[in-house]
């Protein structure tokens, strides 16, 4: 593919706080613990203090990694980044996200390799550390809803399953009918083969969604020495376990997150998220319940499970894994345990990780750079071909349809469409008349002007039907514009929102991974146009 690259706000499609955060407004800093510059990570990295147990999370990606793979079979460069944890001179740049069907949409493939990209350049810049990326799995997760279904050629497949808990941990044992429907739309070419084998050995040969999502991605992303953690483990859990207990009894991030939200509201920025008093779940087999303090005890919500503030210390001591930080505390317990650096997001979780700093110095934890994850439209050539056609460029497309539609009748049509030239005759006649009609009575002048003002609407009103006449003229060509709106922009929204990635792989296969390697490049701030050569 070609890659060409344009600002984010061309594309109409991310909020004024990533505008902000791209253009390094000074207000943010407060914010932030360096800016994503050469000079940023050389700060980070000789002021970073790390002192997670090495040898432990080294020690639980090999047993995660045996449930699935085989730490044996899990290739080279994986093997390697895995081992190299153990050093000192090793850091992670991480993303992380919830374990979508068949991967969701297609932004969760572009933030592992956003991910994966900014390890190797960071290893380029810096050679004497390592730097291995790493797919946090939200296994804790429990909204189910949000993971249920993926978009495939547009069609909407939905794993039809009553689920409870937490995510990872989801029996697979009802999703056959939903595996067929997906790989039927796949087709049967060659690369639609291979995926389906590849997404029949992931959901077939495992029994929990945690244990197929890791299978799935370390498959598609293995060559590129990508890490997959779930940090839902019990040993890990341990490390973090007095935070959790601090945390749950002083109430510490729901303070500083508040203060945090009120300073950032004083700069226009609306916190993403809110913080609770507690800001845990209570786990256990087919429940993620909130905690909620009442009445001097600690209630596990929708449950009959109680602790004093003893039995609850005694609780986290015995049983940390019983213990699920929310959205909030999920980034602090992730550089609590990995030697991070980087947290490679959306826009949205750049957004609410602003919200954090001051909980991370709070317990005196390293906050880590913020990259956006690269964004990208795939145009392949058929679209592509309607666009040249047109005389449209790959920025256009990010306009409204109206508007696209509107400016290609002016530039094409024979006849003059807007009244600009009548309307400055009309103000002209309307000029003098005022002030004829002052002269007469000076009380009339605001008569005569509220005139001109309905007169001016009402050629407005004239303009538009002339537009839209001529738009019926041309609907032949007006509806290639529909097409391609709908092909690169399904739901009305950027197609990475929602089309999945398989609806690529069928037809380029293993090439459309490296394509986004060999183009996406996380620290420049730019998004991403490839087009089908």
């Amino acid at each position: 593919m070609n890659a060409s690259y344009i600002d984010y706000q061309e594309t109409n499609s991310f909020s004024p706080t990533i505008f902000r955060y791209l253009d390094h407004d000074p207000k943010l800093s407060p914010f932030l613990s360096h800016w994503p510059t050469q000079e940023g990570f050389s700060d980070l990295l000789r002021d970073k203090s790390v002192r997670i147990n090495r040898t432990l999370l080294v020690d639980v990606l090999k047993q995660q990694y045996a449930r699935s793979i085989h730490f044996d079979q899990a290739g080279q460069k994986v093997q390697e980044n895995i081992e190299s944890l153990s050093l000192g001179n090793t850091f992670t740049i991480t993303t992380g996200h919830q374990l979508n069907l068949f991967t969701g949409p297609l932004y969760f493939i572009f933030k592992i390799i956003s991910t994966i990209n900014l390890a190797q350049e960071l290893t380029t810049r810096f050679p004497e550390k390592n730097f291995v990326p790493i797919y946090w799995m939200a296994s804790e997760d429990h909204d189910f809803a949000e993971i249920n279904h993926a978009y495939i050629h547009k069609q909407k497949i939905i794993w039809d399953h009553q689920a409870q808990g937490a995510t990872g941990q989801i029996d697979l044992s009802t999703i056959e009918p939903t595996l067929k429907a997906y790989t039927h739309i796949l087709g049967i070419s060659e690369h639609a083969k291979e995926l389906t084998e590849l997404i029949a050995n992931a959901y077939t040969k495992h029994t929990t969604l945690a244990d197929a999502t890791r299978y799935l991605v370390h498959h598609l992303f293995k060559k590129h020495g990508l890490i997959i953690l779930d940090a839902n483990h019990p040993q890990l859990k341990k490390e973090f376990s007095a935070i959790i207990s601090r945390d749950i009894i002083e109430r510490n991030s729901f303070k500083s997150i508040s203060h945090s939200n009120q300073e950032l509201k004083k700069i226009s920025i609306d916190p993403q998220v809110n913080p609770r008093e507690i800001n845990f779940f209570y786990l256990r087999d087919n429940l993620r319940e909130r905690l909620a303090f009442k009445d001097n005890f600690y209630h596990v919500l929708n449950t009959t499970i109680v602790f004093s503030e003893q039995e609850l210390k005694r609780e986290i001591h015995n049983y940390p894994e019983r213990f699920s930080p929310n959205v909030v505390m999920r980034p602090l317990y992730q550089e609590f345990i990995l030697p991070n650096i980087t947290y490679v997001g959306g826009g949205s979780e750049i957004a609410y990780w602003l919200q954090l700093k001051q909980n991370f110095d709070y317990y005196g934890i390293h906050f880590p750079i913020l990259i956006l994850r690269n964004s990208a439209l795939i145009i392949d050539k058929k679209v592509d071909t309607k666009l040249k056609k047109l005389n449209l460029n790959a920025s256009d497309v990010f306009n409204h349809v109206d508007i696209l539609e509107k400016k290609w009748i002016l530039q094409h049509t024979k006849h003059q469409l807007n009244l600009n030239n009548e309307w400055h005759m009309f103000k002209t006649i309307f000029e003098k008349t005022k002030i004829r009609l002052a002269q007469i009575d000076p009380t009339l002048e605001p008569s005569t002007e509220a005139v001109a003002v309905r007169l001016h609407k009402a050629l407005q009103r004239l303009e538009k039907k002339l537009i839209k006449a001529e738009k019926r003229n041309q609907s032949e060509t007006l509806s290639a514009i529909q097409y391609i709106k709908n092909e690169l922009f399904p739901n009305g929204a950027l197609q990475e929102r929602s089309e999945n990635f398989g609806s690529f792989y069928v037809k380029y296969g293993e090439p459309f991974i490296d394509s986004l390697i060999n183009n996406f490049r996380p620290l420049d701030s730019k998004f991403t146009i490839l087009k089908e050569e």
